[in-house]
Order: structure tokens, then C-alpha cells, then sequence
């Protein structure tokens, strides 16, 4: 056992060298009310007792484990996939803005904001924001709005605002920019749900805590399949990270647990046109806390790119970004092409089409050499309907 607590942060917010609270003064009230209040609401029986029953009756959870027999047999070993996908919205965001709306409604505000890449986060705030009757704003990139389409409608169908990021490469840095200036124009009645590991503290141990029920869950449905709660591997997309931190959360202590983050390496890593943050990042500040941040040699954060609006992101969340620093995570990249041709491969062998986000940990498991007795967990994030106008260009449709 490590003597390492990779999944929760220490009291300043910091997961090793990553993390901590840096935002304008503000914001510095908002951030303070949160800290001191969130963990003693979250662990309250009565919080407690509503998240759950609405996890189960509202989510759907919990999510299969699904043992995938055609894609196990092109890898020769035992492969597993989390279903996130078949969540209500589609996707494991749903987790993480439902605990947040009731943390807000506890706290008294009246207004709600998010920001949004792949707009599976601004979908699930806009659900639960309709379930509560609560005012949603969701900021999201101009080039976003226009890829993901069938979410901006659902969201609008929901009753949100959605409010264009025209700014810089107009997707997920420039709404969190957006959302960020929000928060700071209306820091009393508002709550900003952020739908990743990042931000200022307590934000990434707040997400991973509530996307931790993915791998609580794991352990339980591993047990009753396999005879043990341990996997070999754990595979999930890493953007921010939030379906990895909760997909590795419960299994960072257990060193035999290969824990694989697969981030967007874009048209490839050495391109110029790439997210791949680990490999090309470097300590610095975004959006409030202290992680690995792609940048120029001055400070300027380089512009990501990623065929994937949930992944195109230049940074990565303080415990992804220890987990990298410390050894305990393997990180790998996958290609725009090679996330299309997983894609594929799934959708194929097994009747089931990933988002392109769950489809860069997929073309993953090409990178590993597996044993045949290796029990492999990968976190299927999302479904592919937002995706299928970029499936539908690859098929020359």
C-alpha cells in the first residue's frame, strides 16, 4: 500500500505539486463559502440520502459492467466495459452535475452556470437544473456549437441559455474563461457548476468525489463477475479527467492496478494541432489551480486541438496531473484517426457507438500488451449520438 493518498488532496488543495486555489479576489468569498461548507453537506445523511435515491431512480445507476466477448477475443484477455454511456443524458457527467445542484440548492443559489465542450456537461447541468427548477446558463464555444448541434437543442429543449464563446479557439478554455467571468460579475446568487477535475480547490476533489461512485461501483460488479474486486488495468479518455478520476479513484491505493489515462494527441503529438498535455505541458496556472498547462515558452497557453470537443482542453486536472508526475499513471495519446477507427471497431464488434471522447481510451488498448488472464476495465464515458455528423463524414456520408 502506498503511503501516497493519490485521490484526495491535502487541506490546501494540492495532490502533490498540483493543485491549490488561485483566482481574482472576487471570487474569493464564492471559493471560501464552498471549502468551508461542501464536504460537511455532501457527507450529511440527508444530502446523502437524496443523491442516492435520485442516482438510482433519476441516473439509472448502477451502470453495467459489460464483459465485451468480440473485442476480449481481438485482444486475447478479458476486457470490461463501464457503461457511462447508458446514464440518463448519455454520458457519466450526469453524476457530478447532479450532486452539484443539490450541494447548490443547500448553499441558497437561485442561478446556476456551467461551461461546456462536447456540451455533455452543459446537457446534464440544463437536466438537472429543469429537474429543480433552477435558472441555467451554459457558456459554450462557437466552434463547439457548431459540432455538437444535438446537444446545444437538447440543452435550449431543456430550457437553458446558451451563451457563445467567440474568443481564441472558441471551445472549452474560452466558455471556461466566459463562465469564469460570470462567476465574478454574480458572486452571490450564483453557483458555477464546473463538469471537470479542474479549477480551483475544492472543485477537483468535489467532481472526483461525485464521479467516484464509477469505480465504487466497479469494484462491487468485478467482485460478483470475477471473485475479486481488483482489475489489472483501468482505462479511461483524460481530457480534464473527471470519468477517470472517478473511474481510478477507488483503485489508486491498489498498487497491482495499472491505472491508463489516453489523451487526445489531435493529428499527433509533435503536429502543433494536439492536447496531449502531459507530453506537452508544463507546470502553470489555468483556470485556478496549478497543473500541467500546454504553453508557450512565455506563459501564453497554446491553443489545443482535438476531433473530440470533450478532450480539447490545454490542460489536465491537478490529480491526473500528480498521477503523471508521481509514476502511479501510465499516459498514452491517441490520434483524431486512430479515435475514429475505435470507434468503428466497437460500434462493430460490439453494437455499441462510443462518444469520440470513450473512443481515444479505446484506441488505448492498441498501445498495451495484454496477458490472456488480465481482467481490463475500460470506462465507456459517453454515447456516440452527439458524435455521429463526424462518424458520418468518416463513412463519406
Amino acid at each position: 500500500m502506498s503511503t501516497t493518498i493519490y485521490q484526495q488532496p491535502d487541506a490546501q488543495g494540492y495532490y502533490g505539486q498540483f493543485g491549490g486555489a488561485y483566482i481574482p479576489e472576487m471570487l474569493h468569498r464564492n471559493v471560501e463559502e464552498l471549502r468551508n461548507q461542501y464536504r460537511s453537506i455532501i457527507t450529511s445523511k440527508d444530502f446523502r440520502d437524496e443523491y442516492q435515491s435520485l442516482l438510482r431512480d433519476y441516473v439509472g445507476r448502477p451502470t453495467p459492467l459489460y464483459p465485451a466477448a468480440r473485442l476480449s477475443a481481438q485482444f486475447n484477455t478479458n476486457i470490461y466495459l463501464k457503461r457511462e454511456d447508458l446514464c440518463h443524458t448519455g454520458s457519466h457527467k450526469l453524476n457530478n452535475a447532479l450532486g452539484q445542484i443539490l450541494l447548490a440548492q443547500r448553499l441558497g443559489k437561485k442561478r446556476i452556470i456551467a461551461e461546456t465542450g462536447a456540451g455533455q456537461h452543459g446537457v446534464a447541468t440544463a437536466t438537472v437544473c429543469a429537474l429543480k427548477g433552477i435558472e441555467c446558463i451554459v457558456y459554450m464555444g462557437e466552434k463547439d456549437i457548431q459540432r455538437q448541434a444535438p446537444n446545444v437543442a437538447r440543452m435550449k429543449m431543456l430550457g437553458a441559455t446558451v451563451i457563445p464563446a467567440t474568443s481564441g479557439s472558441k471551445t472549452l478554455k474560452d466558455a471556461t474563461n466566459e463562465a469564469i467571468r460570470d462567476w465574478i460579475n454574480n458572486p452571490n446568487d450564483t453557483h458555477y457548476i464546473i463538469g471537470s477535475v479542474v479549477g480551483p480547490h475544492p472543485y477537483p476533489d468535489m467532481v472526483a468525489t461525485f464521479q467516484s461512485v464509477i469505480s465504487e461501483e466497479i469494484r462491487k460488479q468485478l467482485k460478483e463477475k470475477t471473485g475479486s474486486e481488483l482489475p489489472t488495468h483501468v482505462f479511461a479518455c483524460v481530457g480534464g479527467g473527471s470519468n477517470a478520476a472517478g473511474a481510478f479513484y477507488h483503485f489508486t491505493e491498489e498498487q497491482t492496478v495499472k491505472l491508463v489515462a489516453v489523451e487526445a494527441a489531435g493529428h499527433g503529438v509533435e503536429s502543433g494541432l494536439s492536447a496531449a498535455t502531459t507530453r506537452l505541458g508544463k507546470p502553470g496556472v489555468l483556470h485556478g489551480s496549478k497543473s500541467l498547462v500546454m504553453q508557450t515558452e512565455d506563459g501564453q497557453v497554446v491553443e489545443p486541438h482535438s476531433i473530440s470537443a470533450g478532450l480539447d482542453y490545454p490542460g489536465i486536472g491537478p490529480m491526473h496531473a500528480n498521477l503523471f508526475a508521481s509514476g502511479r499513471g501510465t499516459f498514452l495519446s491517441a490520434t483524431d484517426e486512430e479515435a475514429v477507427r475505435a470507434a468503428f471497431n466497437l460500434t462493430q464488434l460490439e453494437g455499441i457507438i462510443p462518444a469520440l471522447e470513450s473512443s481515444h481510451a479505446l484506441a488505448g488498448l492498441h498501445q498495451v500488451d495484454f496477458k490472456k488472464d488480465d481482467v481490463v476495465v475500460l470506462c465507456l464515458s459517453g454515447r456516440g449520438d452527439k458524435d455521429m455528423a463526424t462518424y458520418m463524414q468518416a463513412m463519406g456520408v
